[in-house]
């Protein structure tokens, strides 16, 4: 029975609830044994909050008895990544610098998944303070992808991803900085999506570069991460970046799946050269799957998309580096070199080298470089520029086209260590998801089949302008609608677990 209930999607535990036949109690002590069967080999989690993740179902399960008016996801048990905050759970983001800290507030978005009655298992794996593509950079040790376990499951939200994958959590949560959401669940045959950014308030959300994080759904089906986008989503005076604006109604176009009429761009510069075969394959048959369904396909070129990635990475390190000067060693976090002689610069020198691992140094130096005086303008100041150009090829390509599409990755998951030698090799894995990031507009991530080189999940992206994440979803469902008539079943049951 525990292997029906895990094997369940979000919405089908939703109806099995609403029906009678299990309860959120059976449901999450499922998810926990599943956990405590596979966890130790796939390594998604870092701390399962099992009493607090009972204690929520046994209250979910005494209301509906009542016959009380639930919240949809009420009962469903949820995955969190270690960036957000939870009250009095540890919160590391994947750094030695927060071994230790549990935070005594939760997260906005942790405060509305408790609000819609939703379980939360517990905080999952990520490359430290979310810097990475491959989840190999988190201080506690690398996630491996249950398609593979001697490969990456993406970063840095990857243990978000295999959880998912592995079958230890119905839903989760991600945050998506230049790719953090889409990249794994492209290498896991899961859906991501990366709302507009604002859409999904960043309270409580340990920054790393805050002018392109965003948090946002993670599933297993479309449907199921419009239901979560839907409980994520909505204003937060809290946070100033938060947008004070109705969210769209992403779970009926969800619901919807219809493209008939739609114009959808190819975006010429994110194909070809440099993707592996099958990717391409895949992605070819998708959208001819979607002209097969009505919609009109047009090729697209953003010419300065080619230049996003540099862009980025001297963008990101800059608000990195002024983001990670709290972590001082004087007020929380690890202390190292507090002997009574040392001194200020010297604790926090030592506190830092101990705390942070190589690729957090790494983009700290950079960003420090790129903020320097004498370099503002030549560095930080030009990727501004670029990021610009970038959101004008966005906004030129949405007059025309309802939604972009490209390959969400150039590649299927990587072999464990491959690239993390090669700090360069591991940037190139998120080349189609930075321009998103730099431009604030709405992407997803979906599964549209396995590589025929390597038998690996392909996804595709999905790019919508900014406040209509609602197309996603209406093209994301059509699309995984087709392939599973197709198919006959939902890719995530290829996975051998």
């Amino acid at each position: 029975m525990s292997r029906e209930i895990i094997r369940e999607s979000a919405v089908g535990l939703v109806e099995e609830m609403a029906s009678g036949n299990l309860s959120s109690v059976e449901i999450t002590q499922a998810h926990l044994d599943r956990i405590a069967e596979v966890d130790g080999e796939i390594h998604a989690f870092l701390h399962v909050d099992a009493a607090g993740a009972l204690a929520t179902a046994a209250e979910v399960d005494a209301a509906r008895a009542t016959g009380a008016d639930l919240p949809e996801l009420a009962g469903v048990p949820i995955a969190v990544k270690d960036v957000l905050t939870m009250n009095g759970v540890p919160t590391t983001a994947g750094s030695r610098m927060l071994a230790d800290w549990r935070p005594p507030y939760d997260a906005t978005v942790v405060t509305r998944l408790r609000a819609a009655g939703m379980p939360i298992l517990g905080k999952t794996n990520m490359d430290e303070f979310a810097m990475g593509s491959s989840t190999e950079y988190s201080a506690f040790g690398p996630t491996r992808n249950p398609w593979d376990t001697d490969r990456i499951p993406g970063g840095s939200g990857g243990g978000s991803a295999a959880a998912l994958a592995a079958f230890e959590a119905p839903l989760a949560i991600g945050t998506d900085t230049g790719g953090s959401i889409r990249q794994p669940a492209a290498v896991t045959g899961t859906v991501g999506v990366k709302p507009t950014y604002g859409a999904v308030s960043r309270y409580g959300l340990i920054a790393l570069a805050s002018s392109l994080d965003q948090a946002g759904p993670c599933a297993r089906t479309v449907l199921g991460a419009a239901l979560l986008h839907q409980v994520m989503a909505g204003h937060d005076p809290r946070d100033s970046t938060s947008l004070d604006r109705p969210t769209p109604d992403v779970v009926g176009a969800a619901r919807r799946a219809d493209v008939k009429g739609l114009r959808i761009g190819v975006v010429k510069e994110l194909v070809g050269d440099g993707y592996q075969p099958g990717v391409m394959q895949r992605f070819t048959e998708a959208v001819e799957l979607l002209a097969a369904n009505g919609a009109e396909i047009v090729e697209v070129s953003c010419p300065n998309f080619r230049y996003a990635l540099g862009a980025y990475y001297l963008i990101l390190p800059s608000e990195a580096s002024s983001n990670l000067a709290k972590f001082d060693g004087m007020r929380y976090g690890m202390r190292v070199g507090d002997d009574g002689d040392s001194g200020v610069e010297q604790v926090m020198s030592a506190t830092r080298a101990a705390g942070f691992g190589d690729e957090v140094k790494r983009r700290i130096m950079l960003g420090t470089y790129a903020l320097s005086s004498g370099y503002y303008d030549a560095y930080y100041g030009q990727a501004q520029k670029v990021r610009t150009l970038v959101q004008r090829d966005f906004d030129a390509a949405f007059t025309g086209c309802d939604v972009l599409v490209s390959p969400t990755t150039p590649t299927t998951a990587f072999p464990l260590g491959e690239k993390v030698d090669d700090p360069l090799a591991m940037y190139l894995n998120d080349i189609a998801t930075i321009p998103v990031n730099l431009a604030g507009n709405a992407a997803m991530s979906l599964p549209v089949g396995l590589a025929e080189e390597d038998g690996l999940p392909v996804g595709m992206q999905i790019m919508a302008p900014h406040h209509c994440d609602e197309r996603l979803y209406l093209v994301g469902a059509a699309v995984e609608g087709a392939l599973v008539d197709r198919w006959g079943h939902e890719l995530i049951e290829k996975v051998g677990m």
